[in-house]
């Protein structure tokens, strides 16, 4: 907040060096402080161990969902980088159509919302049941396309799922990309703020071999909407793709090591003094206050689990690796007039129900998905003020609602 507010009242317009020069090496300085901090691999970081300029780097973007659109703009570019290399300019530009990106059916939508703003072909794939994006699905799918012509040009994996925080198989993924030469992306928004933690790190296996990298900091560490930060291993394609020069933008002339105009490097061209928010929180927190309240978020999880297992009414859908606890009413705790067995139907409803009477009740709020035609509920522990005693008094309510609705089924 204290962030906010001097970036607000110092109004600046960073979108290159030249308008603010703190503006823009403060970002560099604390996107390498960030990856530092996440145990991001060296390709990403703007400075060198040497202390050389390097060619990657970070920036903020707005949210993930830029993030993605950014990250399939720069994959477009070394694409079309590498057919004109064999092709001519006008055969390209009748390329462009057949261009394909990939995701799995656990991707977040902002995906497919991108590959309609950027205008290429978006390709879903069923994930496995761990809800994980597999290399041998990738594959298949990629030599369907290639089969019938299309380009493949991007691949999106995910560290962290929003309906279940699943992990795809990044490292597979990696494997397929280099053969492919697709863009890698990582799209860890959530559970991108647990690689703090070294203990989650050999979750993350495979985001070294990443094109670009993001997550979202003001989702789970201690900073305030919107502060989404983005890493690219080679910034040559970003900058290409989103460079244009215009007599009122003027350049810095002579020397430019470690000057960067971060317009190059997002959508819009202006852009607000957000490093100061990523100061202010690790000069307030530390690293050891940002992984206590990590570790402990995590804490409540995994105890709000084992409360659910220990009640017998309740089964678990998905593993829990970070603060989303994802469970449903389970069959068998479901009783009917009716003598054959409570099938799929009947568990959806009173799942359903359940939800609906957590959300009348106006006690606790949770948001309820559906997964593999499934219904079930959603538990996300990760307020900067929640306590233990409020995760108590989330049990309580889901187990008094819980009884009410099998009760009512019965």
């Amino acid at each position: 907040m204290i962030g906010d507010m001097y970036s607000n009242m110092l109004n600046i317009v960073g979108f290159n060096w030249i308008c603010s020069p703190a503006v823009t090496e403060l970002e560099t300085m604390m996107t390498d402080w960030l990856g530092k901090l996440i145990g991001l691999d060296k390709r990403f970081m703007a400075i060198n161990q040497d202390g050389t300029e390097g060619q990657g780097g970070g920036s903020i973007q707005g949210s993930a969902s830029e993030a993605i659109i950014v990250a399939m703009i720069a994959g477009r570019e070394m694409t079309l980088d590498r057919l004109k290399k064999k092709y001519t300019e006008a055969e390209v530009d009748g390329m462009r159509h057949q261009f394909v990106a990939y995701f799995s059916d656990q991707t977040h939508c902002s995906g497919q919302k991108a590959s309609n703003i950027i205008g290429c072909k978006a390709c879903i794939i069923p994930s496995d049941d761990d809800y994980r994006l597999t290399k041998d699905a990738l594959q298949d799918a990629i030599e369907r396309d290639k089969a019938a012509g299309l380009i493949p040009f991007f691949v999106c994996g995910t560290f962290g799922t929003t309906n279940t925080t699943a992990i795809d198989d990044l490292v597979g993924i990696a494997d397929v990309a280099e053969t492919e030469k697709l863009w890698y992306h990582v799209d860890a928004a959530y559970a991108g703020s647990a690689l703090s933690c070294p203990e989650f790190r050999p979750l993350a296996s495979g985001i070294e071999r990443a094109d670009s990298f993001n997550f979202n900091t003001h989702k789970w560490m201690l900073i305030s909407f919107e502060c989404s930060v983005m890493w690219v291993a080679d910034s040559t394609h970003l900058v290409n793709a989103l460079s244009i020069q215009r007599e009122y933008l003027p350049r810095v002339k002579g020397e430019k090591a470690f000057v960067k105009d971060y317009r190059n490097w997002q959508l819009p061209l202006g852009r607000r003094f957000g490093a100061l928010k990523l100061w202010f929180m690790m000069r307030m927190h530390g690293v050891a206050g940002i992984r206590a309240n990590i570790r402990e978020d995590i804490k409540q999880a995994k105890w709000f689990e084992e409360k659910l297992l220990e009640d017998g009414r309740f089964e678990i859908m998905a593993p829990v690796n970070f603060g989303l606890v994802v469970f449903r009413i389970k069959p068998a705790a479901i009783t009917t007039t009716k003598v054959l067995p409570v099938g799929e139907c009947v568990t959806n409803k009173a799942n359903i129900d359940l939800v609906k009477a957590i959300h009348a009740d106006n006690r606790v709020f949770l948001v309820g998905t559906h997964i593999k035609g499934k219904d079930v509920l959603r538990v996300s522990i990760g307020s900067t003020i929640g306590k233990q005693y409020h995760v108590e008094n989330l049990l309580e309510v889901v187990l008094q609602l819980t009884t009410s609705v099998i009760e009512q089924w019965s």
